[in-house]
């Protein structure tokens, strides 16, 4: 599906649900397809479940769920109100037809690592992740939206299939932007930092900030990180800047999401992405 059929998508769903609010206290905001972030709404004090795994819900009746790259056909939405009545939503969920994507001109030791201190150092980062990402914090910053953290053209996209030196490798699980080293990155919405590594193996500069319930952006291959773990950052605000490190045939951002174990795509939780005049004149 396009992007701008995607958001068209988007839009029905949000209104199709908003029409029934009345009979079904329950609001979902997002495309229902393989590989998005879904925003939801319901009483204060009803629980919420995904699929048979409880799902964070605030106070206010705040939630977020989303769908992996090969997620089945149906997913199912359980709400459980304050006064006992359940509700049931079987949801449908598109499936995506992803793109091929062949790169070549990499270094042969970031594609297959075969020394001994290369693959203790990828296990390392590994773990690293693993634990920045795995916060589940009762903050709902997502709920104020998402920006572009940078602007450019999109050179790579969520869930395509890499071939990487004429290698198979795993998919493509963010977005590309390019542009010059040092070009400035932005927080894409309010959060706080839980890992900003200066070199990694295959990410190289490394920052991810976690949004509240289990939502985190990734920021990858940047120049110069701005920002220290635990450190609140709002959005707009510069926390790092653009680069080539890692494993890399030029500069560019990887931006990618994360939403309690599953790998989501940015694109969704974003409009196209607009420039002003200054910018289309650079």
């Amino acid at each position: 599906m396009s992007f701008p059929l995607r958001f068209l998508v988007l839009s029905m769903v949000a209104l199709a649900l908003l029409a029934g609010a009345e009979e079904a206290p329950l609001t979902l905001r997002g495309p229902l397809e393989q590989g998005a972030v879904v925003f939801g709404k319901t009483v204060p004090g009803a629980r919420v479940r995904q699929d048979g795994e409880a799902v964070p819900v605030s106070p206010e009746g705040d939630f977020v769920i989303g769908f992996s790259r090969e997620a089945p056909s149906r997913s199912i939405l359980e709400v459980v109100l304050p006064d006992g009545t359940r509700l049931v939503r079987k949801l449908s969920i598109a499936k995506r037809n992803y793109r091929i994507q062949r790169i070549d001109g990499l270094p042969p030791a970031k594609v297959t690592p075969r020394k001994k201190r290369d693959l203790e150092r990828i296990r390392r980062d590994v773990a690293m992740v693993r634990k920045a990402r795995s916060r589940l914090d009762a903050r709902t910053d997502y709920v104020k939206g998402f920006r572009w953290p940078a602007k450019g053209p999109i050179t790579g996209v969520y869930g395509s299939q890499r071939i990487l030196n004429g290698k198979p490798r795993r998919p493509h699980y963010g977005v590309d932007i390019a542009g010059p080293v040092g070009t400035p990155v932005r927080a894409p919405a309010d959060g706080i930092v839980t890992l900003a590594v200066p070199d990694m193996f295959y990410s190289g500069g490394t920052l991810i900030m976690d949004h509240g319930h289990g939502l985190s952006s990734t920021f990858l291959h940047l120049s110069r990180i701005l920002v220290k773990v635990g450190e609140r950052v709002k959005q707009g605000q510069v926390v790092a800047e653009m680069g080539a490190t890692g494993r890399v045939t030029g500069s560019h951002l990887d931006w990618r999401m994360n939403l309690r174990g599953k790998r989501v795509d940015p694109q969704t939780v974003v409009g196209p992405m607009e420039f002003d005049k200054t910018e289309k004149n650079r």
